[in-house]
């Protein structure tokens, strides 16, 4: 007699306190966050060797903690490039996506992606005076940052930076959503 025995589909993830991930996720879905682009300058470590790399993450955990002195909050996923680069590099920027940056923010978003140095090739920006991190073009607003201190918070770390410098290259338009699993344009 053949073994008709299947295996079971993995039960959800459930946490002590009882809700499980995919149950945490679908919650969070239903809170529209705005879209930004973290961005940073890996320096070159060997003077001899080739130029250091821009690197970008879209990201929707971000938040402005205080206007005196101005700080804002970014969630990296711990051990992330990101993570690990502003773990070193204390100096990093913020585009806030316009509603025409979707495809920016799709291109930073993806998994296993290309060099970042071929993700930059033609996005229009600016390197920042005070970072020296790319500062996109049409963005509506952009910080360049310092970060103050750095937060373990379960998977994430909390990198709060202090702003250094502030502008609005794209102030038309409106805002860059991400709500249910998409982007999408607010109104």
């Amino acid at each position: 007699m053949p073994n008709t025995s299947h295996a079971a589909p993995p039960a959800p993830s459930v946490h002590a306190e009882g809700v499980s991930n995919d149950e945490f996720r679908a919650a969070l879905s239903r809170l529209a966050a705005g879209v930004v682009l973290v961005t940073a300058h890996d320096p070159q470590t060997d003077p001899d060797g080739p130029r250091g790399d821009d690197v970008g993450m879209t990201a929707t955990s971000f938040m402005s903690v205080s206007l005196d002195p101005p700080l804002v909050l970014v969630g990296l996923r711990e051990g992330s490039r990101m993570d690990d680069l502003l773990d070193e590099q204390p100096l990093w920027a913020v585009s806030f996506l316009s509603e025409d940056q979707s495809s920016v923010a799709s291109r930073f978003a993806m998994k296993n992606r290309i060099s970042d140095r071929l993700l930059f090739a033609d996005v229009p920006y600016v390197t920042g005076k005070a970072s020296g991190a790319p500062l996109l073009d049409g963005a509506l607003a952009t910080l360049e940052c310092r970060t103050e201190q750095r937060v373990t918070a379960g998977d994430h770390t909390l990198v709060i930076g202090r702003v250094l410098t502030s502008s609005l290259p794209g102030a038309d338009g409106g805002p860059l959503t991400y709500f249910r699993g998409r982007y999408r344009r607010l109104g």
